[in-house]
């Protein structure tokens, strides 16, 4: 019997699938497609309720959950901390310039580097980490120009934004309720306007928001981990 999440993310697999999105997008990826296997995995391993804290990402990058199925899935970290093992399918039609390479992918996303290493160095072992915490993106999608560039989806037509949003936002409602977190922490601004849109101010979960690990924020190239860490604990989640 598939969990309540896997489930979840079927439904949002299907209410997304028929979505097309106008130039300069030219290649869409849905990891939650191509890479059911791990994604489903990793949601039924890990994503017993209740948690205490949802981390909210923006959408997939890469050389991340493109890769893995996994939000801000690094390949080594997915690997050897959250111990997913599954074969990855290939989108199509495939970027010439963004293989799918799965597991066996040589890159290094370093945003989902910098965020599963905190988590490591934090609470050692996956057991405890996801005893009380739990990772997901906003969107499944991951939008590239003709050159490969990503094109996040901030940067979408208001008409593809609003296409995007309605299930998205169904859906982080559903994974709302099925976790029932105490706190919704959007890694970035984007998420967290997404969780103020979606489950309003004045929800069950508080929201706030930490620093997104990117190496395209100056800020974060400051030390993200440490930064990160002193968020979360002057808002007295860690």
């Amino acid at each position: 019997m598939p969990s309540p999440l896997v489930n979840a993310a079927r439904r949002l697999r299907r209410q997304l699938q028929d979505l097309r999105f106008s130039a300069p997008v030219t290649h869409v990826y849905n990891p939650v497609d191509y890479a059911r296997a791990a994604h489903e995995q990793y949601l039924s391993r890990w994503g017993s309720a209740p948690k205490k804290v949802l981390f909210l990402g923006m959408n997939p990058g890469p050389w991340g959950m493109a890769q893995t199925g996994v939000p801000f899935g690094e390949v080594a970290a997915v690997r050897d901390f959250v111990d997913i093992h599954a074969t990855i399918g290939r989108p199509a039609p495939e970027h010439p310039k963004r293989p799918i390479e799965g597991l066996a992918c040589t890159r290094s996303e370093v945003s989902g580097r910098r965020m599963w290493q905190l988590f490591q160095q934090r609470f050692v072992t996956p057991e405890a980490f996801f005893a009380e915490h739990f990772v997901v993106n906003y969107c499944p999608l991951m939008f590239m120009e003709e050159s490969g560039r990503n094109r996040t989806p901030d940067k979408l037509p208001a008409a593809e934004r609003e296409a995007i949003a309605r299930p998205c936002d169904e859906h982080l409602r559903t994974i709302t309720r099925i976790l029932a977190p105490d706190w919704v922490i959007g890694v970035g601004r984007y998420a967290l306007d997404c969780a103020r849109r979606s489950l309003g101010e004045d929800c069950a979960p508080q929201l706030a928001t930490i620093l997104h690990p990117s190496p395209a924020s100056p800020a974060a190239n400051r030390g993200w981990a440490p930064q990160a860490t002193q968020q979360l604990e002057a808002l007295g989640i860690w």
